[in-house]
């Protein structure tokens, strides 16, 4: 073993103990390349290829993290997020990016996966709005270097979904824990999108024969798909910008005689519904809607929004889920958890000191939609009049819920294939070159991946920009696209406000 890595080494088992900030770190042992965590996570790690240090721990007794330390440290830290309703830790990401070099270190949020009621308890559900996140930021940074024997060069923050909301947050409250974020599919009002989730899911429960089958909702998606796919100039499968997309859902009405590929009238009045903006008890609009060929989750209402207002809200195990109310129920959350939401603009503090943070967005997303983020990115934009010298905002044709769908979904985001070193194809990298070149990222490059090999790559350019094809090169390559201003989308840009804040 050569003498640094041993000395290195050496100091990985001190660590365990008692840390100021009720830190307590339990276990911290020397990891070989070749290993892998034994982990039930859905963040699954890749093959590690670097020696390192695994630091395990808690704080405050209840918040548990993992702090994994390379031997060979490229001097920054990074911070992983998690989705949902947390309790894992994001091995994914810890493994790829500990193999470029990273300190790497994630948090379960303050309570682990499977536990009942958690969010009945105070401490518990403020751990998860916002205070875990930040808490491991300050620990992790002074085991680092503890370890090192020196403080991180710079800070960076990856995470989509609710690690996407994890990382405006640290933007927005904490500045000084990250010099960039990486925030995927945000959801910045999640609230709301719960309400708007939660209502029609119960919709569909009261109105059983108008409920919309995961086969009614692909076939609206390929209809509308199919409507409008051409706009961009190129036939691929992929609509570039929905917005633009104009598809008449009657289309999709059953003909006396028929029953497939078509939807009855009771089903298309439920789908009409679903995709126009939703109204509260009194007919006001309480958001924008979906846009054009976006499915959503079929069935009934997810475990996490019956315990989000059951155990976080009315703290009553019992709670009947037939009484949900759109406005009193919004109104509970916004008590009960103010800050879930992660839609604040003033982000001086943040921007004064240097920070930069890239966000992204698949557009076809039916969980976290599309709207809301362009919503939150236009009201960063009438509040910070020179926005995109420190956040740009990607829109991702084609793409679901943080990966998946028919479009590119590579681009080094949360749980995505990387490209080390590479900013034009890995959205850290890209970051890390604008903290620390000053040089925005003005595309990146996203592939879609089969049998772990590079299908297609698509162009992905800075919001209210989109990609244009060439007309000559092939269709498959990014190559063939230029980025271009986008009038619809820049009028969107100036109409689009935050609905319902």
């Amino acid at each position: 073993m050569p003498a640094m890595l041993a000395a290195v080494l050496a100091g990985c088992a001190s660590l365990v103990g008692a840390h100021a900030g009720q830190v307590q770190v339990t276990a911290a042992s020397e990891v070989a390349p070749g290993w892998q965590p034994a982990t039930t996570s859905p963040y699954k790690p890749s093959r590690l290829n670097v020696p390192l240090c695994r630091v395990e721990g808690t704080i405050e007794g209840n918040i548990g993290f993992e702090l994994w330390l390379p031997t060979d440290w490229n001097g920054r830290l990074l911070g992983a997020g998690v989705g949902g309703d947390a309790g894992v830790f994001n091995y994914a990401d810890l493994s790829l990016r500990a193999n470029e070099g990273f300190a790497a270190v994630t948090t379960d949020s303050g309570h682990k996966a499977g536990q009942a009621r958690w969010m009945a308890d105070p401490k518990a559900r403020t751990d998860y709005e916002h205070r875990a996140v930040h808490l491991t930021a300050e620990a992790a940074k002074a085991l680092v270097a503890r370890f090192y024997g020196r403080a991180p060069n710079r800070s960076y923050f990856t995470g989509c979904s609710g690690g996407g909301r994890q990382a405006l947050k640290e933007m927005q409250s904490y500045p000084g824990d990250y010099d960039g974020v990486l925030a995927g599919a945000p959801g910045p009002y999640m609230p709301l999108q719960s309400v708007r989730m939660m209502w029609f899911s119960l919709q569909q429960k009261w109105q059983s024969g108008a409920a919309l089958s995961d086969a009614d909702w692909a076939l609206y998606e390929a209809k509308a798909t199919a409507a409008c796919d051409a706009n961009d100039g190129v036939r691929d499968g992929i609509v570039e910008n929905p917005m633009a997309c104009r598809f008449r859902t009657a289309t999709l009405l059953c003909k006396p005689g028929h029953a497939d590929g078509c939807l009855t009238a009771p089903k298309l009045a439920m789908l009409d519904r679903i995709t126009a903006p939703m109204r509260d008890e009194r007919g006001r609009a309480m958001d924008g809607g979906l846009l054009p060929g976006v499915r959503t989750r079929p069935g009934p209402p997810s475990p996490l929004l019956r315990a989000m207002w059951a155990d976080g809200v009315h703290d009553d195990a019992n709670w009947d889920e037939n009484s949900f109310r759109r406005t009193a129920d919004l109104a509970a959350a916004n008590r009960a958890m103010p800050e879930l939401r992660a839609d604040r603009v003033a982000i001086q503090p943040f921007t004064a000191r240097g920070g930069k943070a890239i966000i992204w967005q698949g557009w076809a997303d039916p969980s976290t939609n599309a709207g809301p983020t362009i919503d939150y990115y236009a009201a960063l934009a009438r509040g910070n009049p020179r926005l995109d010298e420190s956040v740009r905002l990607f829109m991702v044709p084609g793409m679901y819920h943080c990966r998946g769908g028919p479009g590119a979904d590579n681009l080094g985001g949360s749980g995505h294939a990387t490209a080390p070193g590479d900013p034009s194809r890995d959205a850290l990298w890209a970051l890390i070159r604008w903290v620390e070149q000053g040089e925005p990222p003005r595309q990146l490059v996203a592939t879609k991946l089969a049998d772990n090999r590079p299908n297609f790559t698509r162009l992905l350019c800075p919001f209210p920009q989109r990609a244009l094809y060439d007309g000559k090169g092939p269709t498959e390559a990014a190559t063939s696209y230029r980025c271009v201003d986008d009038r619809l989308l820049g009028g969107a840009m100036q109409r689009r406000s935050l609905v319902g804040s």
